[in-house]
């Protein structure tokens, strides 16, 4: 039996689901094809291992497709203030807080989890979605307008426009025959759910070390998720270490300001990968999210700059398909990649040169390094553009970004 949408995405996660939610209760039959659906949210379980920092955009992109309510009522943590530092003394450092421009928050810390469900029970409420979840797929055939998902239970699934919001090794963008460039750092990123003696924080801070940054982001109650960048042979050994060890390992690397640690509750692992496609859209294709970049995670920004390209390019959908233009049709298409393609690269080779930068550990890039960040905290109009940047408030933005319907 085939089944024929006009928009057929792949990938139910938080960007794929952001992208059918924003095309919601329109004349636009979508389906949403994903292998599996998250666990339930039980209020007193265990924060997840993997969190996102969520800015203002997103904020704003949830709040305005009617998903915002879903994360609050499981579990967000709000944070005022970020602070960035090198040496040990902090004597050089820029710390950013939200009261310098007028803002409640500068972000939330949210489970991954928590995000995707609170989208998928707003796609359960949208009659023009259909949810194909869980879906082993087969194959994925491309053809411009007319391309074809067959699934193990034997459906097939023939989109207008097809979708990749299928993370970095996705299927849809193989299919399509879109190449990328990427590379992998030498360096792995070590993530820890611990048990602190201090209550819930407001602050998010980030220590640059010469074998990379120590990260802490707040979480609810005495919880906080840990992010430790290192050699991969180094993250290999701390994995191995048992509970106690591992805390002593922390407790020593990183800064006092963490305070004692009561308990570890999970830790893993994951390499760091720069990698970028060729192009975003082919005749009937888009790609977002991971599918068309995977950015050096130091700012937390991946999620954020893939929820503005889901945003953008329902824009691009919606607005193209009321002008009567065929949605699959690659001029349309090439709207979308000409206003996220730029931003993205730039916001890669900015997290590239923090990554180079703090890497290396010779003397006069050290000294340089300190005296930048101890002038950026004096310079407070350049911290406070620098702060309204990572919020996602500066720039040319979707309207979902600015809170504003599609359209208006």
């Amino acid at each position: 039996m085939k089944n024929r949408y006009d928009l057929l995405i792949v990938g139910g996660g938080m960007v794929g689901a952001t992208i059918a939610a924003a095309l919601g209760n329109t004349d636009l039959r979508i389906a949403v094809v994903d292998q599996a659906y998250p666990q339930p949210f039980v209020v007193d379980a265990e924060h997840d291992l993997r969190v996102s920092a969520l800015s203002i955009a997103s904020e704003r992109i949830f709040q305005t497709l009617g998903v915002w309510d879903g994360i609050m009522a499981r579990r967000a943590c709000p944070y005022q203030r970020m602070k960035i530092w090198e040496s040990s003394e902090q004597r050089a450092a820029t710390e950013f807080v939200s009261d310098d421009i007028g803002a409640d928050h500068l972000g939330f810390i949210v489970e991954n989890r928590v995000i995707q469900l609170a989208l998928l029970e707003r796609l359960g409420q949208l009659d023009n979605v259909d949810l194909i979840c869980p879906a082993e797929i087969l194959d994925i055939d491309y053809s411009p307008g007319c391309s074809l998902v067959r699934l193990a239970d034997g459906r097939e699934l023939i989109g207008k426009l097809m979708v990749a919001a299928d993370g970095g090794g996705s299927r849809v963008r193989l299919a399509a025959g879109i190449g990328v460039h990427s590379w992998d750092y030498d360096q792995h990123a070590l993530v820890a759910s611990i048990v602190t003696e201090q209550p819930q924080q407001d602050i998010t801070w980030q220590q640059f070390t010469p074998t990379g940054p120590l990260a802490f982001l707040p979480l609810s109650g005495h919880r906080a998720s840990l992010v430790w960048y290192n050699r991969p042979a180094e993250v290999k050994r701390l994995l191995s270490l048992d509970e106690a060890e591992f805390i002593s390992a922390v407790v020593e690397a990183f800064p006092k300001r963490l305070g004692s640690i009561e308990a570890l509750l999970e830790r893993g692992a994951f390499p760091l990968r720069r990698q970028h496609a060729s192009q975003y859209v082919k005749e009937g294709v888009a790609l977002a999210g991971d599918a068309a970049h995977m950015i050096n995670p130091l700012a937390g920004q991946g999620v954020n700059i893939g929820l503005l390209d889901a945003a953008a390019l329902a824009e691009v959908i919606l607005t193209g398909h009321r002008e009567g233009l065929d949605i699959s049709d690659l001029t349309l298409l090439q709207r979308y990649e000409k206003q996220r393609r730029h931003h993205n690269l730039m916001m890669m080779q900015l997290m590239d040169g923090f990554y180079r930068v703090f890497s290396n550990d010779l003397l006069p890039l050290k000294l340089l390094r300190n005296l930048g960040l101890g002038a950026a905290e004096r310079l407070t109009p350049a911290k406070n553009r620098v702060m309204r940047f990572a919020m996602g408030l500066e720039g040319r933005l979707p309207a979902l970004a600015r809170g504003e319907q599609i359209g208006q």
